[in-house]
């Protein structure tokens, strides 16, 4: 065998793997989708759309945690890019403070998704929480709030605690796109007398945005995926208003036994998170042009 040829033998062993824990799992909920298989027997019935057809008309709790899902992703996008950028463009150089500063936010990144719902319960508790424990120490009671028992707050409760879970992770890819920047470009703007808002829209932002597209579109698949986390915090409650795509299907699958019906709302979960991302990359190119 020739050289030049052997080389791909060394893509094998991924394209294996990835057919093994991809592209059957994807073509197996795909066609499982079709039936009313309960997860257990080894017999079902195909019942063509109507799984489909249930969720898109008869589902309210699907479209409830759909709702929630897009909430809760909007929420954790706009605010872990804004803070992950704004720490990273004060936090640039390689001095011995900022490196300091980016391992210390970095930190909650290398936990564990329980690890952190657990610490946040305890934090959002509404009788021995620090959070409220601190509102009442300094006179703001009426701030003292039950966090994630309350309904109208409970998912931005945890949506917050997603964007202080990952905002160092984020960090990091904006720090490496900023340090990509020419430095000659920034003293040339100087010497222009651009202001350092001009700066920051006519050099900063069009560099960095390849960085700000891979931070999005991670950040948008990241918060469809937290099943661990709310999990952990709420199992979806009170009253489904933490319920998401993720914990849905697993409700749906392991509890009630319809793992055909299960399959369905994965599909379309796979087809909200890809039209999602597409649309943001597209937009977040555009916009860098």
């Amino acid at each position: 065998m020739k050289a030049g040829k052997s080389i791909y033998l060394f893509v094998v062993p991924g394209l294996i793997l990835y057919l093994i824990f991809f592209i059957y799992p994807t073509i197996s909920a795909l066609f499982y989708s079709f039936t009313n298989w309960d997860g257990l027997s080894t017999e079902y019935d195909f019942v063509g759309v109507s799984n489909y057809m249930e969720i898109f008309t008869a589902d309210a709790i699907f479209r409830k945690s759909l709702v929630n899902n897009i909430e809760f992703m909007l929420f954790v996008v706009i605010f872990q890019t804004l803070f992950s950028l704004v720490f990273a463009l004060f936090l640039t150089k390689n001095s011995k403070r900022s490196v300091f500063l980016r391992a210390l936010y970095f930190f909650p990144t290398i936990l564990s998704s329980v690890s952190v719902a657990f610490i946040w319960s305890y934090m959002y508790d509404p009788n021995l929480g620090l959070i409220n424990t601190v509102m009442q120490a300094i006179n703001l009671d009426s701030l003292a709030l039950n966090w994630i028992g309350n309904e109208d707050i409970a998912i931005y409760s945890i949506s917050a605690v997603q964007v202080w879970f990952h905002t160092g992770q984020m960090l990091i890819i904006f720090v490496a796109g900023l340090q990509g920047i020419p430095k000659d470009l920034y003293e040339v703007a100087k010497m222009e007398g651009a202001n350092k808002w001009q700066t920051f829209k006519k050099v900063t932002w069009p560099l960095v945005a390849p960085a700000a597209t891979i931070v999005v579109a991670y950040t948008t698949i990241q918060s469809f995926k937290a099943f661990d986390l709310i999990f952990a915090m709420t199992r979806g409650g009170p009253n489904y208003s933490t319920e998401i795509l993720a914990t849905l299907i697993y409700n749906t699958a392991f509890r009630s036994y319809r793992f055909g019906y299960a399959s369905a709302e994965s599909v379309i979960f796979m087809i909200v998170i890809a039209i999602i991302t597409i649309v943001q990359m597209r937009v977040l190119r555009s916009r860098a042009t």
